[in-house]
């Protein structure tokens, strides 16, 4: 154990309730592998059940003893944070977007989509902010535009955060299931806006590389870092694969992002946050049994603490340990460039915010015509109910009596259910999609008049 190293796991568990398979046994194998382990970290995702989250807390409780569930939504948010060191700090903000409650098989509305945090007190960085996340799910990354927003909602709102907290002298590590490719937009945003790192990038500078050729189920795990839809999963093998993920084997999904704070507290020496090493792990079957411990692989980074000469921050370029580069798998070939430079900072670009604005612009009409169908459904219900109201006084007593309660019944609760979806929600779904349109709009004018200058 060292002070000058920091090894986080972020894992989706795959908890829910009646739904998940082996749920019961496969928590039992995450919290009898975690108790084995040595993370002084670990944020997990999709621990809907609070019976679960007590088995794996009482396993890691002697390396790790704070630790804190999050609460969320109608099912709760399946987020958790673990920690070896004092937890001073936590807070939960649910994502102004997660889908609507009339999707209930999608169910993200439900469980409360958000990004929660804890801050910690660590003994050598001082104020350390671990955020946890599981962004919105439906749309993957070239679906329709209006299904993509709400995930670009949630990544803003979560850059928003972390720079937030980068700000006030904190550093940061962002964890999760996000839902997203490395290249897609939510990513670039999240990246850009926060200045986050990605942890795999770092230390694996040919996960970048797109391959000529089909990669093998492992390759793709040990070089591109695939942590889900894998046919080495046990609960995705034989899955049907759109191109992109047929191409790479699976998909990543899940990252470990890191910062230096922006304004650290004033000192002789600053710590500088690196990253030594990124791993997939949970990869194999649950020991005695043929299923694997989740339907997501698990990562871990392992990060090093170093102290820079005087006390002058070092730049955030300087941050970047190159790894040795992993030799390619003989069937496929990558196309790298010998000995990548570090990658300078990154920031947001006034295209990409205009290519954001088009995604919630389009998802704003979209909502806009839903909720207009939406108030007509629930007008030609209330128009039925009216017809049989008045219409029951000439029928005479018969046996289609329980036949017109049930659909009177049915008439109400859809009435209630499409006022509710299309004027409450509408507006609520409306108006964020305004507030965020609004926000990127002033920082990308922002951002053009800087240039201009």
């Amino acid at each position: 154990m060292t002070e000058n190293r920091i090894r986080v796991l972020t894992l989706n568990c795959w908890g829910l309730k009646y739904v998940s398979k082996f749920r019961s046994e496969r928590m039992s194998a995450i919290a009898h592998a975690l108790a084995s382990s040595d993370y002084d970290v670990i944020t997990l995702q999709e621990v809907w059940v609070f019976g679960d989250f007590e088995i794996i807390r009482a396993a890691v409780s002697n390396r790790l003893p704070y630790s804190k569930f999050f609460y969320s939504g109608a099912l709760g948010a399946g987020l958790a944070v673990l920690s070896r060191f004092p937890i001073i700090g936590a807070t939960i903000n649910p994502y102004s977007l997660n889908g609507s409650p009339i999707e209930v098989v999608q169910g993200d509305w439900f469980v409360g989509k958000a990004a929660a945090s804890v801050l910690v007190a660590h003994p050598v960085l001082g104020q350390l902010q671990v955020f946890n996340t599981h962004l919105f799910a439906p749309g993957g990354d070239s679906g329709p535009l209006h299904l993509q927003a709400h995930r670009l909602v949630n990544a803003w709102e979560l850059a928003k955060l972390a720079r937030q907290a980068a700000e006030v002298g904190r550093y940061v590590i962002a964890a999760g299931d996000f839902n997203s490719s490395p290249a897609s937009l939510p990513m670039n945003l999240i990246q850009d806006h926060a200045s986050l790192r990605d942890a795999w990038v770092e230390s694996h500078p040919n996960s970048l590389a797109v391959p000529n050729g089909i990669p093998s189920p492992l390759d793709a795990v040990r070089i591109f870092g695939i942590t889900a839809d894998s046919p080495l999963n046990s609960f995705s093998a034989g899955k049907r694969l759109e191109a992109m993920a047929r191409k790479f084997q699976g998909k990543r999904l899940d990252y470990i992002f890191f910062r230096q704070p922006s304004s650290p507290p004033a000192s002789v020496k600053t710590p500088i946050l690196k990253v030594l090493d990124t791993r997939v792990v949970f990869t194999e079957r649950i020991p005695g049994s043929d299923f694997s411990y989740s339907d997501h692989f698990g990562l871990e980074a392992t990060f090093e603490i170093s102290h820079p000469e005087g006390g002058d921050l070092a730049d955030s370029s300087e941050t970047h340990v190159p790894a040795p580069v992993e030799p390619p798998a003989p069937n496929f070939v990558l196309a790298t460039v010998p000995n990548p430079a570090p990658a300078p900072p990154r920031k947001l670009s006034p295209d990409s915010i205009t290519e954001i604005l088009q995604s919630l612009t389009a998802c704003y009409r979209y909502s806009q015509y839903r909720a207009r169908s939406q108030l007509t459904v629930f007008a030609v219900c209330i128009l039925l109910l009216l017809v049989i109201l008045i219409g029951s006084a000439w029928l005479p007593v018969s046996s289609f009596n329980p036949l017109i309660i049930l659909i009177t019944i049915f008439l109400a609760w859809a009435a209630t259910t499409f006022l509710y979806v299309g004027f409450v929600y509408g507006k609520w779904e409306v108006n964020s999609l305004t507030n965020v349109i609004e926000e990127l709009e002033i920082y990308r004018d922002s951002l053009l008049e800087h240039q201009g200058r």
